[in-house]
């Protein structure tokens, strides 16, 4: 009978554990190693040739992605597959671990039992739910799944940093940030690139988004809500003399929820 070799690798400890003990009279499936850093992975994946690896993305040394990306398959009888786990969900980190050559990606905090079926499926085992596939679809419901997450912080963000819903500047602000999220780069072309970009979503014009970001900025100023926003960022980053630009602000709380993960 196939019995799966599986390695955890992940720098959280008690996720580490846990996963252990949903396979501690797992007759199927052996945890034969695991790995709190992305160095140790790789020795470790190529000394043990596992079938099927729990891969996070945040880790010490080397990251998830340098680990799919610096393995040396020949040293392995076959290449494993590898099932990412992380808290990370923009669709830019999704689709980058899939064409890097992980054969799935779940969101943390994840359903033990899903997992546990994508090990069988992808170690050759059968499975009692449908066989993933990996397609448009599945990237596009983890997508959908972290733009709502992202929504949701950054309403909270700009609550309490007293940006009020209705004006237009909320709008932009909120769409800026997520474009940095997923192209950190636009931030250094926010004329050229990221003014336009909004204001063809919103039928608009650039100059138009450029001037009700500042008003959504200074609306926060003059409201007295500095203190919160250096209580988000837990550091005195601020001062009522200190108003950011808009590519500042844009920046730092883009900086922040990739941060966190988005």
């Amino acid at each position: 009978m196939k019995k799966i070799k599986l390695m955890v690798v992940d720098d959280n400890e008690e996720f580490i554990n846990n996963v252990k003990e949903n396979y501690f009279d797992d007759e199927e499936v052996e945890v034969i190693g695991t790995a709190r850093d992305g160095l140790e992975a790789i020795q470790k994946i190529e000394a043990y040739a596992p079938d099927v690896v729990i891969l996070d993305l945040i880790m010490p040394e080397v990251d998830g992605y340098g680990v799919l990306a610096n393995l040396d398959y020949s040293q392995l009888p076959q290449k494993p597959s590898f099932i990412v786990v992380s808290q990370l969900t923009g669709e830019n980190f999704i689709n980058k671990a899939i064409q890097l050559g992980a054969s799935y990606y779940l969101v943390k905090p994840i359903n033990m039992q899903m997992l546990k079926d994508r090990v069988r499926e992808f170690g050759g085992l059968p499975v009692v739910s449908k066989p993933a596939e990996l397609d448009e679809r599945f990237i596009q419901q983890a997508v959908k799944r972290s733009q709502r997450n992202l929504d949701e912080k950054l309403a909270n963000i700009f609550i309490s940093v007293g940006i009020p819903a209705h004006i237009k500047g909320y709008q932009f602000l909120r769409e800026a940030i997520k474009m940095a999220i997923d192209t950190p780069e636009i931030i250094n072309s926010i004329t050229k690139k990221l003014y336009p970009s909004i204001a063809d979503k919103f039928e608009t014009s650039p100059s138009k988004v450029e001037r009700a970001i500042r008003h959504a900025i200074e609306v926060a100023w003059n409201r007295g809500k500095i203190e919160n926003i250096n209580t988000i960022f837990g550091i005195k980053i601020y001062t009522p003399n200190d108003k950011p630009t808009n590519g500042e602000f844009i920046a730092l709380l883009a900086d922040k929820m990739i941060m966190e993960g988005a």
